[in-house]
């Protein structure tokens, strides 16, 4: 029973301390392929495999509903503790791999997402990718500008130039 109590505060733990959480079902999986898939995540995220009803209680602890009514056969949960886009195609990476790994659906910064919505998680680039291409839209408005403030100048001086060659022929 105090088992039971400390798995379910652990878990609880992780419900709070998650940015997004993976349903998913593993039935048919062997030990080897788990481990790997925990270690394919674990830079952002954490694997957990335990009973449905801990899983229930410690969810509804949290306050995560989203998972209501999907509790059933061998479930197991990745938390996401860093960067959900990167656990999410891993997720996705290992399932093409190991079709047996069936992800069900998923809380994503508190809110439910089907398993669908999931993969278009996973289809996203990467947070560095995108930011780097927000910076490249901001950046070019500003070298437009800047070409176009400096355009003037630069006649200008073509002019002047030109004239003084004029003058001094």
């Amino acid at each position: 029973m105090a088992n039971k109590v400390e798995k379910v505060a652990e878990l609880t733990g992780l419900f709070q301390n998650s940015n997004a959480v993976f349903l998913t079902e593993y039935r048919g999986l062997t030990v080897a392929q788990l481990k790997e898939l925990r270690r394919n995540i674990s830079a952002d995220a954490t694997y957990a495999v335990a009973k449905n009803t801990l899983i229930e209680i410690a969810a509804k602890n949290a306050g995560v509903t989203a998972f209501d009514g999907q509790l059933f056969g061998p479930t197991a949960l990745a938390f996401a503790h860093g960067d959900a886009v990167n656990v999410a195609k891993a997720l996705r990476d290992f399932a093409k791999a190991n079709p047996l790994l069936v992800v069900k659906s998923g809380v994503f910064d508190g809110v439910a997402v089907t398993a669908a919505e999931v993969q278009k998680l996973a289809d996203l680039e990467s947070r560095e990718v995108l930011l780097s291409k927000a910076a490249g839209l901001f950046k070019a408005p500003m070298s437009r500008a800047a070409a176009v403030t400096q355009a003037p100048l630069s006649q200008a001086v073509r002019v002047i130039d030109a004239l003084r060659a004029k003058l001094a022929a």
